[in-house]
């Protein structure tokens, strides 16, 4: 089984957090999740991050600590996702590479279709919002 790494932003502001829309023509179109993408070969997940946030978002963030690592086995890969707390610094969020992008507060969240790889992570954060 393959495995993919990915790394992830958790952007939370004013008691929201910022989540982004697969588009239709993704694996798990149109579900919910935490920005972010593949890590290329020879970047840091921290260098991937802010790429990944930079052409999906169109913003500028800084990374900071390590927030969570999930390791999640689908069919046919097994995910690994770093989740790094992150600020934007500069730039409003808005879909570039993505469907949608939205502050989403601890109430909207429990109606949210997520990847399964981001459920038990985001309830969680649905508690600390």
């Amino acid at each position: 089984m393959d495995t993919i790494h990915v790394v992830a932003a958790l952007i939370t502001e004013n008691g929201r957090v910022l989540l982004a829309q697969r588009r239709a023509d993704q694996s798990l179109p149109l579900t919910w999740e935490l920005p972010g993408g593949k890590i290329e070969a020879g970047e840091t997940p921290e260098n991937a991050l802010r790429r990944e946030i930079a052409e999906e978002l169109g913003c500028t963030v800084d990374v900071g600590w390590p927030y969570e690592h999930v390791d999640f086995a689908y069919p046919t890969f097994r995910l690994k996702m770093d989740v790094y707390r992150c600020r934007i610094v500069s730039g409003q969020p808005a879909p570039r590479l993505v469907a949608a992008v939205r502050w989403f507060d601890s109430s909207d969240l429990s109606g949210v279709t997520l990847p399964p790889a981001d459920e038990d992570l985001v309830k969680r954060l649905a508690d600390e919002l």
